[in-house]
C-alpha cells in the first residue's frame, strides 16, 4: 500500500514556534489556501488526527477522499509546556533538563513520551489494517510532526532516529507498506 505522511498546515502557534499538542486551533488561512492549491497523488482513504488543524488539511488536499478519524495519531500532550516557545520556557528548570535530554526526558504534567509513541504507533496500525482490510492501495495520513516521526522511528526503512524524521508543515514523505511490518521510505 502507498502511504503518504501528510503533516498538518501552518497554525498561528507554529508560525511563533510554540509547543502546540492539545491546543485545537485551526490553520493560518495563508496556509489553507496554499493547501488547496496543492496537487497531492491520488488516494483512495484519508486518515486524520481529531484535531481540527489535521482535519483541516485532509479536507483541503482531498476534498471528494473519504475521511476517517483515528484518535489515536493525535499530537502529543506537552502538559506545562504547552503553547509556549522557547522565550518564555527560557530559564525554567524543567524546559532546561528537557533539552538537556535531547527531548527525551517527559514533559511536566505531560503525556509520557513512550506513551504518545506507542499510542501513535497502536493507531497507525490499525489504520493500516481497516485499509487493508477494505482493499485500499493508496493513503494519506494527515498529521502531526510528531505523530509521523514516532511511526517512522518505529517502522520506517531506512532506521532513523526520532528527529530524523521531521518534516515541515504541510510537507509530505511518501512510503510503501508491504505488510512486513516496515515502510519503504521513497522520497525522505
Amino acid at each position: 500500500m502507498e502511504l503518504y505522511f501528510v503533516r498538518h498546515g501552518k497554525t498561528a502557534g507554529n508560525r511563533d514556534g510554540r509547543y502546540v499538542g492539545r491546543t485545537d486551533e485551526p490553520l493560518l488561512p495563508e496556509s489553507l489556501e496554499y493547501l488547496a492549491g496543492t496537487r497531492m497523488p491520488a488516494v483512495e482513504l484519508v486518515v486524520s488526527s481529531p484535531m481540527l488543524r489535521c482535519r483541516q488539511t485532509a479536507q483541503a488536499l482531498y476534498p471528494d477522499v473519504p475521511l476517517r478519524i483515528e484518535e489515536d495519531l493525535r499530537e502529543m500532550d506537552f502538559g506545562a509546556f504547552e503553547y509556549k516557545n522557547y522565550a518564555e520556557l527560557n530559564g525554567n528548570p524543567a524546559y532546561q533538563a528537557f533539552i538537556d535530554s535531547g527531548g527525551t526526558y517527559d514533559f511536566p504534567g505531560g503525556e509520557p513520551v513512550r506513551a504518545f509513541k506507542e499510542r501513535c504507533r497502536r493507531g497507525f496500525l490499525r489504520a493500516v489494517w481497516e485499509a487493508e482490510t477494505i482493499g485500499i492501495r493508496a493513503m494519506a495520513l494527515c498529521v502531526h510532526g510528531g505523530t509521523i516521526m514516532a511511526i517512522l522511528e518505529a517502522f520506517g526503512e531506512p532506521q532513523r532516529g526520532y528527529f530524523d524524521w521531521q518534516i515541515k508543515n504541510g510537507e509530505c514523505i511518501q512510503g510503501q507498506w508491504t505488510g512486513d511490518g516496515k515502510i519503504y521510505i521513497e522520497n525522505k
